[in-house]
């Protein structure tokens, strides 16, 4: 199977799933990571290569969700909590997936776009990981869709991530309130 794999596959097709190793390996130095600023800084290498990702699997809607993305981390890291920007970034999320929109198979990358979005801004800690974590679950539709091995390991990986790292954060916060009530 993954010789017929490889005969039937494209230059193209094949860089696709080598930036998508490559965002996988970067999504998991960000997610273990329990400093918001190194995981959103982490965050916008791998999106920059998701975003090429799908572009060269020509995932159109996804590459520019992921592209917004790239934005909004950007912005979430100087206007957290802004409710204008995020309402921004959420209109234009809207609107750029009317502009690339094809058919429904596109609706998991606009519904990732939104909810990462809203966790990104909204929250912080272990409950803007939780979004984040709904997020790449339609992340992973995506991927799917676009049938990037790559992007579906990176993504599924992130939620393990995620839910490991909320768990390292809930203890820490445990063991604060533990110290201070000694």
């Amino acid at each position: 199977m993954l010789e017929t794999l490889l005969q039937d596959a494209t230059p193209r097709w094949l860089l696709g799933q080598l930036a998508g190793f490559i965002a996988l390996g970067l999504f998991i130095a960000g997610f273990a990571n329990k400093d918001d600023r190194k995981l959103l800084l982490i965050l916008i290498a791998a999106n920059i290569a998701i975003a090429l990702q799908f572009a060269l699997l020509e995932s159109w809607v996804a590459s520019a969700m992921t592209c917004i993305v790239i934005l909004r981390i950007m912005l979430a890291r100087k206007y957290h909590r802004n409710l204008h920007i995020m309402v921004g970034l959420l209109v234009l999320t809207l609107l750029t997936a009317l502009i690339t929109w094809r058919d429904w198979s596109d609706a998991p990358a606009l519904v990732a776009g939104l909810v990462g979005t809203i966790g990104m801004f909204a929250f912080k800690g272990s409950i803007m990981r939780w979004w984040l974590f709904c997020a790449a679950f339609f992340w992973v539709l995506s991927n799917i869709v676009a049938g990037s091995i790559g992007g579906i390991l990176a993504e599924s990986l992130v939620m393990a991530i995620n839910l490991v790292t909320i768990w390292r954060i809930e203890l820490d916060k445990r063991r604060l309130v533990t110290r201070t009530d000694t």
